[in-house]
Parts: structure tokens; C-alpha cells; sequence
């Protein structure tokens, strides 16, 4: 007769069953990174550049290291949903997010409440590519230099546009006036298309925008552009110079990389680092990227950790500065 409790049958089965749990985490943790796909949330619609350059490194990413990197555009609430779904991700290497000055720079500063905490939930992987956006005017305006362009805005009332509240053009517009003490009246649309077009079309008169954009009608003659935005000059259009060799200290540019959840394993994140490190070294890569007018940059995730952690501090400064608000 069996008595109560597991009896020896009882406690041969929880044994058996504890063997084989045991065999099946060490076989799971044998098991080589990546076994299986791996997620890339880009936390914007599809066709825009992060959704680009995601899928320049996804491809690499995929052929380097032998499992298939899909691409996932989870779009909307200025990037919120695409990175919480990663910030709930498991911690296993498998969901990446395409961390952008946007989603993890200026969001986690300018909304008071969110569904993740940027600084807890992720951890680093490596900053991926640069790019200053363009000081650029209509050419009603009698400026063809930052200290002209100053004196513009002193003189009389001068709009800027920008790709949306929050946006690097927003935050360029931002602190120009903050390190010029001007008064440009900051004018958001919802994108950088339509706000090049009322650019081109003399509705508003200045424009932080994106060289990609630009460019292409800077060289028609439909506007004019007369600086960039970074600290350095952009390596991809060198002849122009900075607002900070006119006002010091200026700086605002669009940066992309890459973040996990947070807790996930070193080996994994150095494994992700060293090959999109190898794959930013690439020819065709590099070119793809130049294409978009952006510049590789590789980095280490302690040093991308701390790059994010300044452009906060940055962007909270110039929020207190210029009364800068997002609403929730």
C-alpha cells in the first residue's frame, strides 16, 4: 500500500524529472549564439533611414553570423512601442533594438512618463552611424554665413521648421537660439518632406534638416545651406563649416547603434559588437551608408553607454533652457 506524500516511485520520478531539466539547460546553454533568428526592432515605419541603414546591417549581420536577422518596424508614439518591446524582451540576444537620438536620447528626457526605464532596461552594444543635419534658409534671406544668419534673426521675425517635436531639427532650431539669444519661432511638421517643401516654398525660412534631403535642392538653387550641425565638420560634406566654429559649443546631430535588454549576456554583446564592428568596416557597407549621408562609427558599449548618457544630460539641459515639452 502507498502511503501518503511521493512514496519511492514518487521520488524517483522527481528525480528523473529533475535529470532531464538539468540535461535540457545545459544542452540550452551548449548551444551556440545565435541558434535561432534574431529580431531587429527598428521603432519607426518602414523606408526612413533607420529602417535603411537596420537593413544594410541586417543583411551583414545575417551572413556573418549564420542565423537570419529579420527586421521589424514597430512604429509609433514618437518610437515608444518599438523600444518598450524590447525593454520586455528576454535578455538573450535575440531582440535587438536600433537605438536612434531619438528613442533613447531625447524620449527617456522629454516625457515625464514611459513604460521602460532607458537607463535600466537596456544595455549597450555599439554606436553604428553619425550625421549633422544642415543649417539651410530660403534664399529670401539675406544670410550666407551663422553670424549673417544671427543677425537675420535679430532684425526680424524668422520661423525654423522641424521633422516633429523632439526631432534633432527641433533641438538644432532649439539651441541656436539659446547660444545666439535669438528668438526663431519653431514650426513642427510631420516630417522632414513637408517641412522641405514649405522650406522650398518661402513658408518658413529656416530648416536644421537632414543633408540627404537637402542637398539635392541646395545644389538646384532653391535654398541655401550655410553650416552644419556636429561638432566636427561632416566628413561627407567638409566644405562646410560648423555653427560651432560661430557660436562654441553647439552641437546636435541624428546618431543610430544598437541595444539589447538589459541582463543580457556579455558574451552575446561582445559577439554582436565585434561583428558589426567588422561589418561597418565593409566596402559595400560604407558606401551604403555614405549613400545615405551618414558616417560609420563603431564603439565600444561602455563608451556608447557614456555617449548616451552626455547626450541626456545635453538634451535635459537645452529642455530646461528652452522650456522644451513633450506631452503624454
Amino acid at each position: 500500500m502507498i502511503g501518503g506524500g511521493w512514496g519511492a516511485l514518487g521520488v524517483s520520478a522527481a528525480r528523473a524529472l529533475a535529470f532531464v531539466l538539468a540535461l535540457a539547460a545545459v544542452h540550452a546553454a551548449a548551444q551556440p549564439y545565435p541558434s535561432r533568428p534574431i529580431r531587429f526592432i527598428v521603432s519607426t515605419a518602414a523606408g526612413g533611414s533607420p529602417d535603411i541603414l537596420a537593413r544594410i546591417l541586417a543583411q551583414k549581420l545575417s551572413e556573418q553570423l549564420g542565423a537570419q536577422v529579420v527586421v521589424d518596424n514597430r512604429a509609433g508614439a514618437s518610437g515608444i512601442i518599438g523600444t518598450e518591446i524590447v525593454a520586455r524582451s528576454a535578455p538573450d540576444g535575440y531582440t535587438l533594438l536600433l537605438a536612434t537620438s531619438l528613442n533613447v536620447g531625447a524620449i527617456p528626457v522629454l516625457r515625464k512618463r514611459l513604460p521602460f526605464d532607458a537607463e535600466r532596461d537596456f544595455a549597450a552594444v555599439t554606436q553604428v552611424a553619425w550625421v549633422a543635419n544642415i543649417v539651410s534658409m530660403h534664399p529670401s534671406i539675406p544670410a550666407t554665413n551663422v553670424a549673417e544668419l544671427i543677425q537675420q534673426a535679430r532684425a526680424r521675425s524668422l520661423n525654423y521648421a522641424s521633422a516633429g517635436n523632439a526631432s534633432p531639427a527641433h533641438l538644432a532650431g532649439a539651441m541656436f537660439n539659446v547660444l545666439a539669444d535669438v528668438k526663431m519661432t519653431h514650426i513642427p511638421y510631420k516630417g522632414a518632406g513637408p517641412a522641405s517643401t514649405d522650406l522650398i516654398a518661402g513658408q518658413v525660412q529656416v530648416f536644421f534638416g537632414s543633408p540627404l534631403v537637402l542637398m539635392p535642392h541646395a545644389q538646384s538653387g532653391r535654398i541655401r545651406v550655410i553650416a552644419t550641425t556636429g561638432a566636427q565638420r561632416d566628413p561627407l560634406i567638409p566644405h562646410l563649416p560648423t555653427v560651432a566654429e560661430t557660436l562654441p559649443g553647439y552641437e546636435i546631430t541624428q546618431w543610430w547603434g544598437v541595444v539589447v535588454p538589459a541582463k543580457t549576456p556579455s558574451a552575446v554583446i561582445d559577439r554582436l559588437r565585434q561583428t558589426i564592428a567588422a561589418a561597418l568596416e565593409q566596402t559595400d557597407v560604407r558606401e551604403k551608408l555614405r549613400q545615405q549621408g551618414t558616417t560609420p562609427k563603431s564603439s565600444t558599449p561602455e563608451a556608447f553607454a557614456r555617449f548616451v548618457a552626455e547626450e541626456r544630460m545635453r538634451i535635459a539641459r537645452l529642455a530646461r533652457q528652452a522650456d522644451i515639452r513633450m506631452d503624454d
